[in-house]
């Protein structure tokens, strides 16, 4: 009974400090209310009042922000992230939460902003905790960024999540804004291929079927008429069966579409090893590495012919039979 009641009271005068600080920042007072919630802050941590100290600066930083005193509130949001590090805290969605909201509220052009977020993947990683709540914390960050139309940025988190649908539809929002209509294939191509390079095939999956079934540059398929698409489409289906033979063939078939872009064979040879077993080679001289030599040995030719040819998609039919 005594120790509810002293947690009790540890709770009230928690609330009051901070309603007292609420006032000052509705006051107008904000240099005081900031330098308050420091000085508060620095308290706590030197008694170990971790938890004390986390909602001290959460609803500090969040109602700072709110008033847009975007630097005080930054601050706080960074020395947040310093108590979670400090104090171990837990990876877990209430945290998770708090670190993307302070984000969201921050603007973009505030420098402390890549600081706060750096810091708060920092911690995260630190933990180690299930690959969920890394993937839920990216998937939020990259939600945000989306929605402020930061592509680049949006198109680095969500790769780190499980969350195609969302992946997919970015990357429709991505190429109808900035890209080129001869470059709707690229767009998803790269996203795919690297999704597979995480050994993520199911959202990697996931993200290429959102977006060849809602870009409206797409009218049909599977089969596309694009062929880096029903290469994409092909390999996917590829890797579900893990059979070498059939991956090295599409490689040659789609050769001619794959080439344009020289960062293609790179992932390529990154997928052989992680879903086909191949073992790659010493270094050599060109620029096709592991893949190239493996389709050399395996097909040989050229590639002059049409990537989607009846008899070369006839070979790669009768290479999923096997």
């Amino acid at each position: 009974m005594r120790k509810d009641f002293i947690m009790s009271a540890k709770r009230g005068g928690t609330s009051r400090v901070l309603r007292k600080l609420e006032v000052s920042v509705e006051e107008g007072k904000y240099y005081e209310a900031h330098q308050m919630y420091r000085t508060l802050y620095f308290r706590y941590m030197a008694q170990n009042k971790h938890a004390e100290a986390i909602e001290l600066l959460y609803s500090g930083a969040s109602l700072l922000l709110e008033h847009e005193q975007f630097g005080s509130g930054a601050d706080l949001s960074i020395l947040l992230v310093e108590v979670f590090q400090t104090s171990k805290a837990p990876v877990i969605d209430e945290n998770i939460d708090r670190i993307c909201e302070l984000f969201q509220l921050i603007p973009q052009q505030v420098p402390e902003r890549q600081t706060f977020l750096s810091n708060s993947l920092s911690w995260v990683h630190s933990m180690k905790p299930p690959g969920t709540y890394i993937s839920r914390l990216h998937q939020q960050l990259g939600t945000i960024l989306w929605q402020e139309k930061n592509f680049f940025g949006a198109r680095y988190h969500l790769l780190r999540s499980n969350d195609g649908e969302s992946c997919g539809a970015m990357l429709i929002d991505n190429h109808t804004q900035k890209g080129l209509a001869s470059e709707v294939d690229l767009f998803v191509a790269q996203t795919v291929l690297q999704f597979l390079c995480f050994n993520n095939k199911s959202t990697a999956s996931v993200t290429f079927f959102a977006y060849t079934a809602k870009h409206p540059a797409i009218m049909s398929g599977p089969p596309f008429v694009l062929p880096l698409l029903n290469f994409l489409w092909l390999l996917l289906m590829a890797v579900d069966k893990g059979q070498v033979t059939v991956f090295t063939v599409l490689c040659e078939v789609y050769h001619p579409s794959i080439k344009r872009d020289p960062t293609y064979n790179m992932y390529l040879d990154k997928i052989g090893q992680v879903f086909f077993g191949v073992t790659p080679p010493p270094p050599q001289n060109g620029p096709q590495g592991m893949l190239g030599s493996l389709m050399r040995s395996f097909l040989g030719g050229d590639d002059s012919d049409a990537p989607d040819s009846p008899l070369r998609y006839n070979i790669i039919c009768c290479c999923f039979l096997l």
